[in-house]
């Protein structure tokens, strides 16, 4: 019951056959289950005769979690609070469950987590761009229905290009969001920024999903990062332990043990202000091996706060 469930929240069309050779069931045990599910609450659609087959409707109400409408919303708009960062390590799965939440809300939840996503200001902890929850969402959708997205696309330091791709999984590393997917335009895989896509739009096109090489998209992902050079590549001894500078600054650095009481941070950035509001909130003595850019961007930010501080 449960992956037929999960099969029937991708929200595809699935021939009755394919359904049933999915799940390892006869066709009369799937359309007992359907019935069941139905008798829960889930607004399943069949068609009969040879091509007949089964798609869950967007819901009418919520269930089987019995959730009034506040409780609905307030789930929805915290899952994408988690999304945008605010709970470091939850982000990809609170996509995922935003993505599954979405589907089963009502047309009048749905308006009202928009409008309340409109007049909030979202804050994104260490200067992360700012994504749209909806652009994350439709992502999802697409990677959770195995559904050709399009999209319009800016690469860095290019002119925008429109883009028709096999979406395979999104990925939060390094305070940014990235798709990973099969262009079909130029049949390679291909990562994209979210902060850099816009327009995203289901096609309703199903498609096969591919393997990714490796078989681990984050790891993919990593490596395509590694090969990418960012601007700078900061080296800093902290009077700190290890573990102490790698509770801090989490997925966005790393912190190797230079003695009991101190550690060396690495961190690849285009941007020194993360690195120095690292250094700044560590409160530890520290030494900046490199870049020499560090030095003069910690020593302004130490002058401005100390003149802010009537010094």
């Amino acid at each position: 019951m449960l992956r037929l469930l999960s099969l029937l929240q991708t929200h595809r069309y699935w021939p009755g056959a394919e359904l049933a050779d999915r799940l390892e069931v006869s066709p009369r045990t799937l359309r007992r289950d359907v019935d069941r599910l139905r008798e829960l609450g889930y607004p399943v659609d069949a068609a009969r005769g040879v091509a007949g087959g089964y798609q869950l409707q967007a819901g009418a109400a919520v269930p089987p979690l019995l959730l009034d409408d506040d409780e609905a919303v307030a789930i929805a708009v915290g899952l994408r609070t988690a999304a945008a960062g605010a709970v470091a390590g939850f982000e990809e799965t609170s996509v995922r469950a935003l993505a599954k939440v979405i589907q089963l809300l009502p047309p009048r939840l749905r308006k009202r987590i928009d409008a309340l996503q409109a007049a909030t200001a979202p804050g994104v902890f260490g200067g992360g761009p700012t994504l749209n929850p909806a652009t994350l969402t439709t992502i999802a959708l697409a990677c959770r229905g195995e559904e050709r997205l399009r999209f319009d696309y800016t690469a860095r330091e290019a002119e925008g290009s429109a883009r028709y791709v096999e979406p395979h999984r999104l990925v939060s590393l390094g305070r940014r969001w990235y798709l990973v997917a099969w262009d079909l335009d130029r049949g390679d895989w291909r990562s994209f920024r979210i902060d850099r896509l816009t327009a995203p739009r289901l096609t309703g096109a199903r498609f096969r999903p591919r393997e990714i090489p490796g078989g681990d998209p984050v790891a993919w992902m990593r490596s395509r990062l590694a090969a990418v050079p960012n601007r700078y590549d900061v080296s800093v001894v902290i009077a700190r332990p290890a573990a102490v500078v790698r509770k801090h600054v989490g997925q966005w650095g790393t912190a190797e043990p230079v003695s009991a009481s101190s550690s060396r941070l690495r961190m690849n950035v285009d941007d020194l202000s993360w690195p120095v509001m690292v250094l700044g909130t560590l409160g530890a003595d520290f030494t900046v091996e490199s870049p020499p850019e560090l030095r003069d961007r910690a020593r302004a930010a130490a002058e401005t706060l100390l003149r802010g501080a009537g010094r």
